[in-house]
Parts: structure tokens; sequence; C-alpha cells
């Protein structure tokens, strides 16, 4: 394998405490966006592409465990240890509801009608609300064996995928019945799962180990082993022919889907790494980290000259979108300019 360029990876800094959950929107006219939950317990929002901050979220009081853009990217969702999920309008920032749990809320997904909030957590509860009338008690799927860890939706809304934080394997609900249908089996808890964009594969992260599933009859596709316990993988969604994963040893491998060989490692987290995704044009990934920092990937060897002098990518004057491009997304934010400048002041302290 011929030697490759050092990857320098755009760096996003202004969450206080580890990042936990990172979450991609699709491509929208505006451009797509990535949504960061963090402990410091406010979500926050930036360009997919230059990772440059757009808006934080403010209300949670706890944690946040978990975050979720709808698929305009019009609206945002975070699940955290204060016992709420909130519903936020993505271009200003506002709460738009607030929905108490008896516990932490650990999880948290949009249906793709974007009509339906899920959430799961340590009540063993899923919930799914209807959010065309937010104020209405939500249907509950009680029946979970453990405590919940993830969700997402599949099958055009018509099934839900959770993992337990505590035990193995993923199940599979019938949406109908409410009854687990299947049973994906690991040997570990599943830290992370993932629907691919085109619906064909499940990515599962389990201990040392990445599994590829078919979304559609559940049988097993792909299983490797990892050189040490990963908590979160990511398909590259356009041609399926690569994936990310990231864990305890602070450093985000590439991998070959076919052969599962190791194409890249990169190096430059100082805390184990808790969520990697790829961006849906397949072109970056990012990953978050115990460190506190976001960082973008580039896929290309093209893009790293632009990387090098731009290394620095938090909320800083140096922005490489034009603004008309964002300028619905910042328009009205809770935090105007003078946000933008103690926010930048918060990344200079960090």
């Amino acid at each position: 394998m011929e030697k490759k360029k050092v990857a320098v990876p755009l760096v996003c800094h202004g969450h206080s405490r580890p990042v936990v959950d990172l979450f991609y929107s699709p491509i929208t006219p505006d451009g797509f966006f990535l949504i960061s939950a963090s402990k410091d317990s406010s979500p926050m929002l930036r360009n997919g592409e230059t990772g440059d901050w757009i808006g934080t979220f403010e209300g949670h009081k706890g944690a946040v465990w978990s975050c979720c853009l709808d698929t305009n990217a019009l609206y945002a969702a975070s699940g955290s240890a204060d016992f709420t999920a909130k519903l936020w309008n993505a271009l200003t920032g506002d709460e738009l509801h607030s929905f108490d749990h008896k516990h932490i809320v650990r999880t948290c997904a949009f249906s793709e009608d974007a009509h339906c909030l899920l959430t799961g957590g340590f009540e063993k509860v899923l919930r799914i609300y209807d959010l065309n009338r937010p104020d209405a008690p939500p249907r509950e799927v009680d029946n979970s064996p453990g405590s919940i860890r993830t969700v997402a939706w599949l099958h055009s809304d018509q099934t839900i995928l959770s993992s337990c934080s505590d035990i193995g394997g993923v199940r599979l609900w019938d949406l109908r019945s409410g009854k687990i249908v299947q049973t994906l089996e690991t040997k570990s808890p599943v830290t992370s799962a993932e629907v691919s964009q085109d619906g064909r594969y499940i990515t599962t992260a389990d201990g040392s180990t990445v599994k590829f599933w078919d979304a559609n009859h559940f049988g097993l596709v792909k299983s490797y082993n990892m050189p040490c316990n990963v908590e979160s993988a990511s398909l590259e969604p356009k041609q399926g022919n690569k994936f990310v994963a990231g864990g305890e040893d602070m450093w985000v491998y590439v991998f070959d889907f076919h052969t599962g060989e190791q194409i890249g490692c990169n190096k430059g987290h100082h805390g184990p790494v808790h969520c990697v995704r790829f961006a849906p044009g397949g072109e970056s990934y990012a990953s978050g980290s115990e460190d506190g920092t976001i960082r973008i990937w580039q896929i290309s060897p093209a893009s790293q000259e632009e990387n090098d002098s731009h290394p620095g990518n938090g909320p800083t004057e140096k922005v490489r979108v034009s603004a008309d491009e964002v300028t619905h997304k910042i328009e009205g934010f809770h935090i105007g300019k003078e946000g933008n400048a103690e926010e930048k002041e918060k990344v200079s302290d960090a």
C-alpha cells in the first residue's frame, strides 16, 4: 500500500464536555448539517461540510445523550439525562416542546416522514410521539428486555430497531403489533446501530466487532474484528465500499467493507471516540470524543492541502461557506452575533 499523506481534520471546538452523539442531515437545498450531543447539556448545530458553528440549542438541565435532525433539517430533537426529550426549531433554535419521561432518555430518532419522534432510555420503554399532536400521550411499547441504548426506524417507518445497554442483540419491532419480530444476536451490547442510506444494511458495533446485517432479511452479511473495543461504526453511504469505526484507543479507523482490511487510521483525539458518522455524500466523516471535540475527516486526498491551512474550525472568523448558504439557518437563532463572539471566546479558552 502506498504511503498516504497524514489526514488533517477540521477540528470543531465549542463543547465543554465529552461529545457522545453525532447526526448528519440528508443533503437539503441549503447543504447538509451536523448536530452534536454532549454531556455539557447543549446540542450544537453546524454546517456539515465545513464544521462551522451555526447555533446552540439551550434548555436542557443535564447531559444530552442523543440528537437528531429531521429529513429536511428543519427540526431537531434531543434526549437527555434531565428525563426529557426536546423538539427544537432548527432554523431559530427555539424549543418547540419538551416530552417528559420518568428516567434518563438515552436515544431519539425522527421517523422518515418526520411526523413521529421515537425515544428510548433507562425506563425500558419505547415511546412514539405524534409531532402533529405533541401534547397527546405517546404510544408506548414497554416490553424491551433491557435499558434502551439505540433506536432507529426502517422499512418506511413500519419497523423499529432497538438495542440495549446491558444485554447483547438488536431487536426489530413490528410497529403494527408492537412485538419483537426478529433479534439480531451479538455477544456484547450494541453501542451503535445505523441503517444505511439505501436501506440495505444495518451496521452495528458491539465490543470489538463491527457487523453488517441485511436490513430486509436480517441475515448476517459481514462481521469483522476490530483492533480495540469500538463504540461506533458507520458505512460509507454512496458506494458502500468502506466503513469507519472508533472506540477506546482514541483512533478513527477506515476499513474496506468487502475484505475488512484496514485502509486508514486517523490519530488526533485525546480521549476515547464515542461516535463516528459519514456525511450524506460520503466525502467526509465526523468523529466525536471524550476530549470534547468533533473532528471532520476528508476521504478525498485532493482536499488535504486545503485542510492543512484550516485545521481549527470551530466558530472562528475564517468562514469557508458563503453567507447566504446558511442564512436561513442563522437568521433569528437564539444566539445572535453577540453569542457568536462569546462562543469564539469560549473556544479560545478551551
